[in-house]
Order: structure tokens, then C-alpha cells, then sequence
């Protein structure tokens, strides 16, 4: 009997044991994640201020910050539906609407500033913008992704109609980068409209998404993009090639790869498109291949440094969309822009590790349909424009660092605005 109570008793203090440890193990997890800091955002639900002349904007597929902290958007004025452009029917339907000039730029307060953009005289304005970026100049560049109007198919002599030829010859309208003064004043064009002879033609683009501007050697980044799978780099100022390369550094080329798969061995060549090419301030390059789901880093000369996957499962049109550093002085976070999942993934710059991801899929201010670019400001504000039926620029105000609670924090709310 007195044996019984021994092991009884015993029993029960081991249980008793492995709880209070457990406890404790989770208790000190808990510490440890709340140690864990990432900075912390609002969703500004006033910012832009409206448009004037009933003015709207289609799929913004752009968005850059200049070093007055005015923001600057590029959309598409031709993805506007026919119902959205009454006003500019001959007689005018009804009141509203008119497409907003391509080029838009916006004040801290949300105040439309300037506008321009457009075809004009000396240059190829592209047949689908895409990307904008306010180089250390203060000039501004965009690119483009148009694959202009399908020919007809032409007739072979089976009688059937060659659609393989007329896809060819329509695929890669938009070759070009523009660079302009903030008045839309024009001062360079690299590549030519339909000129493209695929990954290694170096006078050419071919759908290029987006361009970053190295101060210290004066050079143009592109990320080239929708029909190239590269990055290549010009001089600014005179557009000269500089050098190009693809994943992993190599050579590139424009075999089809067929669609992603994530149990697959890593693509030894970027997908399409090559989606960002943004450069710290320790002088790296990140490459946004968004189709493989994958950030790819190199050195200036295309050394390639190291990759990691955001999302890996992600399917259809890829999650690494574009990025933005933090603005502290070592550039300690990145934010991820994810058009697929409707997220934006915050990122230790140095390990590539996701820290916590905000964002839901929706309409209503603080989530997203289609976040396509990200930007931030000199007060660490961010910027992420949406494309699709998303149509539209939010801000996302910084509230300073915070300590990680949730993978997803879901849609971020003004705390004063909140029940």
C-alpha cells in the first residue's frame, strides 16, 4: 500500500514537473517572439485627396518617392473601363469620368501636384506603361510591358491560319525605356519599339518592368522583364550598354520553362517577368524574379551572392512583386510587395527571413487587390500601388519599430479609428 502511494506520488510530481515546463518553455517563446522587432504601419484611409476634373486612374503600376518626399505614380489610362469614361464621350454621356494624365505626383499631404505623360514628339511613349522611378537627378524614368495590337493570322498553305507567326511578330511591342525631367520634358530613349532580338540584344529591351539609378557610377538598372530574363545596365546619361546577365549570373536565355513548380529543382534562369532591381546602400542588388517566387542578390557586376524563396506554393502570376528598404541608415528591413497573395511580407534585409506580413485581399482602405509597387518615403512611410481593378495608390503611415506578435497582422487599421 505505502509502495503505491510512493509511485503515485511520484508519478504525479513528474506531471506536475512537465507542466510548470512547459509553461515555462512556451512562457519564454513568447518572450523571445515579442523581442522580435519589425516596424510597425497604419493605413492613412484619407490619403490621396480626390482627383480633380473628374479625373480617374486605371491600373497604377508604378510608384517612386523623390527627394522632396512627393510621390510619383504612373497608371495605365487604357485600362479604364468604357463606364468609367463617360465625360469623354462625343456628347458627353454623363459627368463623370475622364482618365488622369499617366504621370501623377502627389505632396505629403496627398495634394495633386503635377501631371503629364503621353505620346509626343523625339520618343515611343509605351503602349502599356509600367514602372517609374525618380533617379538622384530628380529625373524620372519609366518602361513598359505593351505587346501592342494582335495582327491577323496569316493563311498557310494547309488552309489553315498561322497563329504561331502572328503572335511573333506582336509579342514584344514595348522595347524601350524613357527618362524625362519631373516638367515631362524629354531627354533619353534606350532600345526601339519592336526592335527586340531576345535575352542578349544589348541595344534593346524587351517589356522592361522597372529601372533603378546607381549614384555613385551613374548607371541605369533594368529589370528586363516581361519578355527578356535578365538585368541589364546602360550609363544614364548616354544610355551606353554597360553590361547585362540572368539568374545565378549566367548568361541568359529565353527557353521556355514551362510553368513553375515548387517542388522542382530551382530555375536556372529568371521566369518572366524580371519584376524589380533595387540596390542597398552596401551596394547589393535585389532582383525580384516574381513567377519563381524568388529574390535573387548580386553584386554590381552580376556576381550572384545568395536567393531565398517568399511564399514558395505561390502559384499563377508569382509573389516577389517589387520592394522597398527601410529607411534607417543600414537599410535594416525589406518590404515585399505581393501581387498574388495581397500582402505585403516585411523582410530582415540580411537573412532574407519573413518577420510578420500585413495586408488582406478587398477594396477597402489597408487591403489590396494586386499590390504591384512599393515605395517609401524619408519618414519611412509607405507607398503601394495596386494594378488590376485595384486602381489606386495607398499610404501606410510608420509608427516606429514594434515587437513581431503575428505572422499576418491582418489589415492595419488606425488604432484611433477602431471600436
Amino acid at each position: 500500500m505505502k509502495r503505491n502511494i510512493f509511485v503515485g506520488a511520484t508519478f504525479l510530481a513528474l506531471v506536475i514537473a512537465l507542466g510548470v515546463g512547459i509553461i515555462w518553455l512556451e512562457k519564454r517563446a513568447a518572450v523571445e517572439a515579442a523581442t522580435v522587432q519589425a516596424p510597425m504601419f497604419e493605413v492613412d484611409p484619407l490619403w490621396p485627396k480626390p482627383l480633380p476634373n473628374h479625373w480617374l486612374i486605371g491600373q497604377t503600376i508604378g510608384v517612386s518617392v523623390d527627394a522632396q518626399d512627393n510621390v510619383w505614380i504612373i497608371h495605365r489610362a487604357g485600362s479604364l473601363e468604357p463606364g468609367e469614361l463617360h465625360a469623354t464621350t462625343n456628347p458627353p454621356t454623363a459627368l463623370c469620368c475622364a482618365p488622369a494624365p499617366p504621370v501623377l505626383e502627389f505632396d505629403q499631404a496627398g495634394n495633386l501636384l503635377h501631371h503629364w505623360g503621353g505620346a509626343g514628339n523625339g520618343y515611343d511613349w509605351p503602349d502599356s506603361n509600367h514602372g517609374i522611378t525618380i533617379d538622384y537627378k530628380g529625373n524620372v524614368w519609366i518602361g513598359g510591358n505593351g505587346r501592342g495590337k494582335q495582327p491577323a493570322a496569316r493563311p498557310v498553305a494547309s488552309g489553315e491560319m498561322d497563329e504561331s507567326a502572328a503572335k511573333a511578330t506582336a509579342s514584344y511591342l514595348d522595347n524601350q525605356v524613357l527618362k524625362f525631367t519631373q516638367d515631362g520634358q524629354f531627354l533619353m530613349q534606350i532600345g526601339k519599339p519592336s526592335h527586340s532580338k531576345g535575352s542578349n540584344d544589348v541595344e534593346n529591351l524587351r517589356l522592361p518592368a522597372k529601372t533603378f539609378i546607381d549614384k555613385q557610377t551613374n548607371e541605369v538598372y533594368v529589370a528586363d522583364g516581361y519578355g527578356n530574363h535578365r538585368v541589364i545596365v546602360y550609363d544614364a546619361d548616354t544610355g551606353q550598354y554597360k553590361r547585362h546577365w540572368g539568374a545565378y549570373g549566367h548568361k541568359p536565355d529565353d527557353t521556355d520553362l514551362g510553368k513553375y513548380d515548387p517542388d522542382a529543382p530551382p530555375a536556372q534562369q529568371f521566369r518572366n517577368p524580371v519584376h524589380c532591381a533595387d540596390m542597398s546602400v552596401d551596394r547589393l542588388l535585389y532582383v525580384c524574379d516574381r513567377v519563381n517566387d524568388r529574390i535573387q542578390v548580386f553584386k554590381p557586376d552580376g556576381t550572384f551572392v545568395k536567393e531565398a524563396f517568399i511564399a514558395k506554393r505561390t502559384l499563377g502570376s508569382g509573389s516577389t512583386w517589387d520592394i522597398a528598404f527601410s529607411k534607417d541608415p543600414q537599410q535594416k528591413y525589406i518590404y515585399l510587395a505581393d501581387g498574388e497573395n495581397d500582402r505585403v511580407h516585411i523582410l530582415l534585409r540580411d537573412t532574407l527571413e519573413v518577420l510578420t506580413t500585413f495586408g488582406e485581399g478587398g477594396r477597402q482602405p489597408g487591403e489590396f487587390y494586386g499590390p504591384h509597387s512599393i515605395a517609401t518615403d524619408s519618414k519611412g512611410n509607405l507607398y503601394v500601388t495596386e494594378t488590376y481593378r485595384g486602381q489606386r495608390v495607398q499610404k501606410f503611415v510608420y509608427k516606429g519599430l514594434g515587437p513581431v506578435t503575428k505572422d499576418d497582422q491582418g489589415v492595419l487599421w488606425p488604432k484611433s479609428m477602431k471600436n
